[in-house]
């Protein structure tokens, strides 16, 4: 069995290598916190982080609003052109995949271990940008779904 030490300076190096510092740091800093006998913060960290994370995403994209690069006008095409219709449907249809892969996520943990797994290969091998399980496990949801209905049909 690999030790938790060990498996995080390969994600760093995978990171390194895969050009994608944000698994790199976020391996480091679990590696800082690990060796630093600070461990008691690994379930406070495991159960706000994504919110935390979220967070930030969410502040990040709504800038513009605040630094008004976006206004009103920007927005009524959103509902006339059929490119920002798309936008709405894209944007709902991600948010709903999320939902369900947090539900898969609740249900099934341990899936996480092949979801960071094959976000590094995404990365590696098809350039990807990580995005973070939620969307992982809403594909991998979905997926699941389009199997089953394969598999109960025949």
């Amino acid at each position: 069995m690999m030790s938790g030490e060990v498996m995080l300076v390969i994600l760093i190096v995978v990171g390194l290598v895969g050009r994608s510092p944000i698994i790199a740091t976020a391996a480091s800093m679990l590696l800082v916190l690990k060796l630093t006998s600070l461990e008691r913060f690994f379930p406070t960290v495991e159960r706000r982080g994504l919110e935390l994370g979220l967070l930030f995403l969410t502040i990040s994209v709504l800038v513009p609003f605040a630094n008004e690069k976006v206004s009103m006008k920007d927005i009524t095409p959103l509902f006339t052109t059929l490119v920002g219709v798309l936008a709405l449907t894209g944007g709902a249809l991600a948010t709903w995949m999320n939902g369900k892969g947090l539900d898969i996520l609740r249900t099934e943990p341990h899936l996480i271990v092949g979801l960071v797994i094959g976000s590094i290969i995404g990365i590696v091998f098809l350039r990807g940008v990580p995005v973070g399980p939620l969307m992982a496990a809403g594909i991998t949801a979905f997926l699941m779904k389009v199997i089953e209905l394969f598999t109960k049909s025949n």
